[in-house]
C-alpha cells in the first residue's frame, strides 16, 4: 500500500512542484487543517496520515474513518514544511474526497434498505477503479458496507462465462469444491429458478441471483423454502441495482445486496485544506 501511495504522489509531483519551489522559501513552518464542506461519512483518513508521515508532516486526527461529518468540521490538523504539504495536498484530498463520497453513499443506502430489512448486508462489487480498488473497498467498509471480494483469490465466484465453458451449475460447483481449500466459500451466479435450485442442492455456499426482477427473486426464495434449502445458502442479489430500485430488492428478504452503484456512481465529498504560517 505504501508503494501505491508513493507512486500516486510522485506521479503528480513529477520532477518537482515548480510553483511551490518558486514561491515558498525553505525553513518556513505552517499549520493547517483539512475541513469538510458538507455532511457525510469520513474515509481515507488513515491513508492521508500515511502519506503525510512519508513527508515528515505531523498530523492529529480529529475525525476517524467511518465517523459522521458536518459542514465546517475539521477532520485533521497538520503541521510541518509547507513545501511538503503543498506537494502532496492534491493527492491527499483526491483520495479522501473520493473515499468519503463512497462511504457517504454506502451509509445512505444502508439506512434505506435496513428500514425494511434490518439484517440485510449491502456489499460492493469489483466494479471499482483500476488501481484504486483497495481504497474504494475500504471506503465501502467505512460506510458500513461489506467489501465482498477484494481480489479473485478471496473466494470462488462462478459466473455466466465460467458456466458457458464448463457446461452447467452442478459440474462447476463440483470442480470448484475439488480444487479449492475448505476455507474458501463457493458462490455461483444464476439467472433462473432451475439454476438456483441446482446450486443449492449441489452445495453452493452462496447463490447470487443475477439480473432478476424482485418478483422472480421472491419466487426463488419461496421455492427454496418449499424444498427446505433456504437455510443452507446465503442468497445474494446483484445486477442493475441502484438507489431507485434497491428498496424493492430489500423487501424480498434476501441476505445480501451487492451493487457497483456505491462505487461507480458515488460523488466525491467536498473537502479542503487550509494553511497558515506559524509565527
Amino acid at each position: 500500500m505504501r508503494q501505491d501511495l508513493a507512486k500516486m504522489v510522485y506521479e503528480d509531483i513529477g520532477f518537482e512542484d515548480i510553483t511551490t519551489r518558486a514561491l515558498i522559501p525553505p525553513g518556513l513552518k505552517v499549520r493547517g487543517h483539512i475541513i469538510s464542506k458538507e455532511e457525510g461519512i469520513s474515509a481515507g483518513v488513515e491513508l492521508a496520515v500515511a502519506i503525510f508521515a512519508e513527508f515528515d508532516v505531523e498530523t492529529e486526527v480529529l475525525v476517524a474513518d467511518g465517523e459522521k461529518l458536518k459542514p465546517g468540521q475539521i477532520i485533521m490538523e497538520i503541521s510541518g514544511d509547507p513545501r511538503s504539504i503543498l506537494s502532496v495536498e492534491r493527492t491527499v484530498l483526491n483520495l479522501m474526497m473520493r473515499m468519503s463520497g463512497i462511504a457517504t453513499l454506502t451509509d445512505n443506502i444502508i439506512k434505506m434498505v435496513r428500514s425494511v430489512n434490518p439484517d440485510v448486508i449491502v456489499a460492493g462489487t469489483r466494479k471499482t477503479t483500476p488501481g484504486l480498488q483497495f481504497f474504494e473497498k475500504n471506503a465501502i467498509r467505512s460506510g458500513g458496507g461489506d467489501t465482498h471480494r477484494y481480489r479473485l483469490d478471496d473466494s470462488v465466484l462462478i459466473k455466466d462465462n465460467h458456466l458457458a465453458l464448463v457446461g452447467g451449475v452442478v459440474e462447476a460447483i463440483s470442480l470448484a469444491r475439488k480444487y479449492v481449500s475448505f476455507t474458501k466459500k463457493i458462490e455461483i451466479e444464476v439467472e433462473t429458478l432451475e439454476e438456483a435450485l441446482q446450486a443449492a442442492n449441489a452445495g453452493a455456499d452462496i447463490v447470487m441471483l443475477d439480473n432478476m426482477v424482485p418478483e422472480d427473486v421472491k419466487t426463488v426464495l419461496e421455492a427454496l423454502n418449499t424444498e427446505n434449502l433456504r437455510d443452507n445458502v446465503i442468497i445474494e442479489v446483484s445486477g442493475g441495482i441502484n438507489s431507485d430500485n434497491i428498496m424493492q430488492f430489500a423487501k424480498t428478504g434476501v441476505d445480501v445486496i451487492s451493487t457497483g452503484y456505491i462505487t461507480h456512481s458515488a460523488r466525491s465529498l467536498d473537502l479542503s485544506l487550509e494553511l497558515e504560517k506559524i509565527q
